[in-house]
């Protein structure tokens, strides 16, 4: 038993932990990114309703949405790089799931979401494609971002919620199942 458990940790070592450290600092970064935009864009709307400020001039506007553009192609790129190196972590690492309830508590909230966050990655797509490959007017943007903003009818926001969860979760390490004494 004890040369079976000296035999996993010895799995990989270096590939799981760059992995890991992968994971960390590209999860850092994207949901650094995803912050900011929605601190850019609640900039854009009238408080608790998904109209358009009026007050705002259309030059401003195209310049929100130039930077919501590039907030948008870190956050595609580092969610990227946070999935692919999740997998890579729990395949490679030591750590089995049925011995770390807190792992696979935060494995289950982090892949629950991916198609939630690969539809709202497409859209943000679509807008980084018209911010940088073609010449789209505001109304375009207003409705790509309009799109994103109501997508899934705030299911984004709930994961959001969920990934932070995830953070907790790794932090207390709640639910590892200890060794018994004496066996």
């Amino acid at each position: 038993m004890v040369e079976e458990a000296a035999a996993r940790t010895d799995r990989h070592p270096v590939l799981w932990r760059v992995a890991l450290f992968v994971m960390i600092l590209a999860g850092i970064l994207w949901l650094g990114a995803v912050n900011m935009r929605a601190i850019i864009g609640n900039d854009m709307l009238r408080t608790g309703t998904m109209e358009f400020d009026e007050l705002l001039p259309p030059d401003a506007e195209r310049e929100i949405f130039r930077l919501l553009s590039i907030a948008s192609t870190v956050v595609i790129l580092t969610y990227a790089a946070t999935l692919i190196s999740s997998i890579v972590f729990l395949a490679a690492s030591p750590y089995r799931l049925k011995e770390h309830g807190w792992l696979m508590m935060g494995a289950i909230l982090f892949y629950c979401f991916v198609p939630v966050e690969i539809y709202t990655l497409v859209l943000d797509a679509r807008m980084v494609y018209c911010e940088f490959f073609t010449v789209g007017d505001n109304a375009l943007f207003r409705e790509l971002f309009l799109a994103r903003v109501g997508a899934l009818a705030g299911a984004p926001l709930i994961a959001l919620l969920c990934y932070y969860t995830t953070i907790g979760l790794a932090v207390f390490r709640p639910f590892v199942k200890l060794p018994v004494r004496g066996s």
